[in-house]
């Protein structure tokens, strides 16, 4: 399986730190080997089937849906926008994928806080990246949120760049969530509970 390339460093350092100490001590090496061997399972990047419908709107993360709400005032597509919440464990694949094709109007970094990602504050208080795709009839807007643990958001796109529904964008390490907002003429397909995966799940529908 494809392994994210931000991965490899952490990935080659536990498995060669595991290997040299288990020499000496050899619980200890299996221990830091073992940790080695999660983290090249937690950056894996699996090859998805992208729906090829124009109207739809993909997941930009694998998770759980957390909430499914009106968007906040002064959300960044105003009245009327959804707010779809994805909560993403430890375990599930945390490679960030374009929900629409278009180009990328807008990106916004801001340091903040590691609050829990699954807490509703960390929407507002965490350390996060919002990013702006722009198809020519809508926009729509996703937040990657670092989580308690995660404390390195990956953006590889730029402002004006192109990119293709499902497109790779990024990533968000060790445990994280993700916040999109939908236009008001986006028909929802989700619901809270909900699992979904990046690139291949439907969040909402375009007239």
């Amino acid at each position: 399986m494809p392994i994210a390339r931000e991965g490899w460093p952490y990935v080659t350092t536990l498995l060669l730190l595991g290997a040299a100490v288990c020499l000496r001590y050899p619980w200890a090496g299996g221990a830091i080997l073992s940790l080695g061997v999660f983290t090249l399972f937690f950056f894996r990047d699996p090859e998805r089937a992208i729906p090829s419908d124009p109207r739809l709107v993909l997941s930009p993360a694998d998770g759980k849906v957390v909430k499914v709400v009106p968007a906040p005032e002064g959300n960044p597509l105003g009245a009327g926008a959804t707010q779809v919440s994805i909560f993403l464990s430890v375990f599930d694949v945390h490679v960030n994928r374009s929900p629409i094709s278009g180009r990328i109007a807008e990106v916004h970094y801001h340091k903040g806080e590691f609050l829990p990602a699954f807490d509703d504050k960390a929407s507002l208080r965490n350390e996060q990246n919002s990013v702006t795709v722009d198809d020519g009839k809508r926009r729509i807007v996703f937040k990657q949120i670092a989580g308690l643990i995660a404390r390195r958001i990956v953006f590889r796109k730029r402002v004006n760049d192109p990119v293709e529904r499902g497109e790779r964008v990024g990533l968000i390490k060790f445990g994280s969530r993700v916040d999109v907002f939908l236009p008001s003429d986006v028909r929802i397909r989700v619901k809270v509970g909900d699992r979904v995966e990046g690139g291949t799940s439907v969040l909402g529908e375009a007239p």
